[in-house]
């Protein structure tokens, strides 16, 4: 039988997103449980997917890239993920989609100076098979976040199912 979430696993989750380095004692203190099932869930959720890895959340301006930049990119037919896969490998580049619109792809890259984020445009909209690239520069970054906030949009809901 396939693992399914509960709304333990979504408190557990929801402990993690605070601060992923408490302790399995202090979740389960905190939630009312053992801590083994605190243990036992957080390897479910790793497993099942929903965990893919701990890491700290940075604040890149604090290391000086405080220069953002939002880059639509068109690309000939047919070679979109190849173009994906090169412009994924770019150490600036913090997100990447594919989209619908006037755009094929869209991206986000952080830089320290116009002088780096020049010559990652100008390497971009020359990558065999890109017909055009859009720059935006964020002027403020209001939110900025990893992840959606799962206590306000998914915690009620699997406690209103009984789950």
């Amino acid at each position: 039988m396939a693992d399914k979430l509960d709304s333990l696993d979504i408190k557990i989750l929801i402990e993690l997103q605070k601060d992923a380095r408490k302790s399995l004692r202090e979740i389960a203190e905190k939630l009312g449980v053992a801590e083994g099932t605190v243990y036992n869930r957080i390897n479910k959720l790793r497993r099942m997917g929903v965990i893919e890895r701990f890491i700290p959340v940075i604040n890149h301006g604090k290391l000086g890239f405080n220069l953002i930049a939002v880059i639509g990119v068109t690309a000939e037919g047919g070679h979109l993920v190849e173009i994906e896969e090169k412009i994924a490998q770019e150490p600036y580049v913090t997100a990447l989609y594919d989209v619908t619109g006037e755009f094929d792809m869209m991206l986000v890259a952080k830089f320290r100076d116009r002088e780096t984020l020049n010559s990652f445009v100008k390497r971009v909209a020359g990558m065999e098979h890109v017909v055009k690239t859009y720059t935006m520069l964020v002027l403020n970054v209001v939110k900025e976040s990893h992840g959606v906030d799962v206590e306000k949009l998914l915690l009620e809901e699997f406690e209103e199912k009984g789950k």
